[in-house]
């Protein structure tokens, strides 16, 4: 069976979700080969094992942690030569999608980002895109080289495969351009407790129509009593109302989760790219007539500030 390489994401050794997606899309076409960089690398493998991973490859240096993307495309790329895989998947993040586009340019291979589903195919991978601000749905293969495929969080299910995986050590000789770009420092950002907003399963987001700032703070009680992420649409966050850390649409950040709750919203082109691959959305808006209405799955016309509070309290009190 074909070898498929998988980029882990961890934070010193604990797996982050969309991995262990990547590995239940990789089953689907090949071995997933896992690899694992830098600090705590060692610590995946029980949880790659455990998804399915039958080898997980692990390097650890000081450069992954001192330096931009760079090693880790060295890395990959290291991988990619001793594995020779039949398709290279990583996960749609900022940085993710820069190794991938990095590894693809290095390797003469096309590159395939933000894929929302994957199959086998008898000419290789076959990935499912959702294009154009979320208006098409789009089925792609790469047609050149070994294709390097980037697939969006919350794409697929997680599924526990356990396997009697091989931890390998893996050489790599960093490049010159390695050190090009050092980390002259790193500021924690604040927890919130929530989940991360791209990994979320479920996003509770705000519109123009929560009014200002000291509003939203019903936005993010409805989203603690699901356990959520909280978004923002662009109007909320120009108008200064949330940080543009939470901005979802074309311009922000893209999510996918099992459950999107859109309250004040009118639902913008710009907006819906954002998040019209969700398994399920609600809106809540009181103009009959918003966009995001063709969108949503269930829909409430009514004022968010009557009916949001109250969806949280019937949450609490289901859960109690």
């Amino acid at each position: 069976m074909a070898e498929v390489l998988v980029y882990v994401d961890h934070v010193d050794g604990v797996v982050r979700k969309p991995t262990l997606e990547l590995l239940a899309l990789a089953r689907r076409i090949g071995e997933p080969v896992a690899v694992a960089l830098g600090n705590g690398a060692a610590d995946t493998a029980s949880a790659l094992a455990g998804h399915g991973a039958a080898r997980v490859l692990i390097h650890d240096a000081s450069e992954y942690g001192e330096y931009l993307v760079v090693p880790k495309v060295d890395a990959l790329r290291a991988a990619y030569e001793q594995v020779s895989p039949a398709a290279v998947l990583v996960s749609s993040s900022a940085e993710g999608k820069e190794i991938a586009a990095r590894l693809a340019l290095r390797i003469g291979s096309g590159i395939i980002t933000d894929a929302v589903d994957l199959d086998a195919g008898d000419e290789g991978p076959v990935a499912t895109q959702s294009v154009f601000a979320a208006s098409y749905t789009t089925k792609s293969r790469v047609s050149k080289g070994t294709p390097v495929i980037t697939v969006k969080p919350n794409s697929t299910a997680v599924a526990a495969a356990p396997a009697a995986s091989i931890v390998e050590s893996l050489p790599v000789a960093f490049s010159d351009q390695a050190t090009g770009t050092k980390i002259t420092g790193r500021t924690p950002r604040e927890s919130t407790g929530r989940p991360e907003l791209t990994e979320a399963a479920i996003v509770v987001s705000g519109g123009r129509g929560v009014g200002g700032a000291e509003n939203f703070a019903i936005i993010e009680a409805l989203a603690d009593s699901l356990g959520a992420a909280v978004g923002a649409s662009r109007a909320a966050v120009d108008a200064g109302w949330y940080p543009h850390t939470h901005q979802v649409g074309q311009t922000g950040k893209s999510v996918s989760p099992q459950l999107y709750i859109a309250s004040g919203i009118s639902g913008a082109v710009q907006h819906r790219a954002g998040m019209q691959t969700s398994k399920t959305i609600v809106a809540i808006n009181k103009d009959p007539e918003a966009p995001i209405f063709d969108l949503a799955d269930y829909g409430v016309v009514g004022d968010l500030f009557e009916v949001v509070p109250q969806l949280t309290e019937e949450i609490k009190a289901r859960k109690d």
